[in-house]
């Protein structure tokens, strides 16, 4: 039996196995516990960038929007220490920078007066029925709890509404977006009048298209990151993608390496043409330096 620095044993088999078959694995072991800080897992640190890096709004200056990744979101005056911490959000009408110069800690929406008009989920294991509340399926489910599984510890029983619920009744929402990696699966709610509407998407090719902001919404096959699969990704109505910084100054420098190459071979043409007619002046007995 060999023991661990913590004061736990494994019982080990001879020859013993190695610790990835003997101890816990990433898959039984959360990342985060309830009353503490983190993101779930490192999708959940990238994909956000990504929708924020490639984010295009034409009737907006980059400076009268706010996206916020994992920040509290503060939504009730009489209750003002509740709060839900959307994977990602976006706001418009209000400044990129708190009061015009500082960075946000949170986003306080009685002071900001205005309310996130997209919020995206991104789905992690346990937390499907908080994220989709009365839409859940079974099919939602991102994995089963492993045998392994460190269960949390109960929740209070005083506790604030769901996440469904804030987004639907307190913040009013209008565009609810949940995404799930594990399943490549895209859902949509879209506020209409009092509720969320889920609105039908094509399964094989699922783009979202949000009329009032003029962006569209989509599943891209691409890397990011150096890290090449699926994400979330803006995209324009015929379904063109959205550029990140990155990948608009790498189209600048290929666009200015073809003009250059295109003048280089512009002038080589010149030049030979050039050497062209003055081999055919010599064959018609005229000295190319006497034109």
């Amino acid at each position: 039996m060999k023991y661990y620095a913590t004061g736990y044993s494994v019982p080990q088999s001879d020859p013993p196995k190695s610790p990835r078959e003997t101890l816990p694995t990433m898959y039984d072991l959360p990342s985060e516990f309830p009353e503490e800080p983190g993101l779930p897992d490192e999708f959940h640190d990238l994909q956000p960038h990504l929708l924020s890096r490639t984010l295009t709004l034409a009737d907006y200056s980059r400076d009268n929007w706010f996206t916020g990744t994992n920040l509290n979101v503060y939504y009730d005056v009489q209750h003002p220490l509740w709060h839900k911490r959307p994977d990602w959000f976006l706001a418009v009408n209000v400044p990129r920078l708190y009061d015009g110069h500082d960075l946000r800690r949170s986003y306080v929406v009685w002071q900001e007066g205005y309310s996130p008009s997209i919020v995206v989920e991104f789905l992690s294991p346990n937390a499907e029925r908080e994220d989709l509340g009365r839409f859940y399926q079974e099919s939602d489910r991102v994995i089963a709890a492993p045998e392994n599984a460190i269960e949390a510890e109960p929740a209070q029983l005083t506790k604030p509404p769901s996440k469904l619920e804030v987004y639907e009744r307190h913040l009013r929402v209008s565009h609810y977006i949940v995404y799930s990696r594990y399943t490549q699966k895209l859902r949509y709610f879209q506020l209409v009048g009092a509720r969320y509407q889920e609105q039908i998407l094509q399964p094989d090719n699922p783009r979202i298209w949000i009329e009032d902001l003029g962006i569209g919404l989509g599943v891209w096959q691409g890397e990011f990151d150096d890290i090449s699969q699926l994400w979330l990704r803006w995209c324009d109505q015929d379904g063109n993608w959205f550029l990140t910084d990155t990948e608009k100054a790498e189209q600048q420098a290929a666009a200015e390496r073809r003009a250059a190459a295109a003048e280089r071979s512009a002038k080589e043409e010149a030049q030979q043409q050039v050497k062209r007619l003055a081999e055919r002046l010599r064959e018609l007995g005229i000295n190319p330096e006497d034109v």
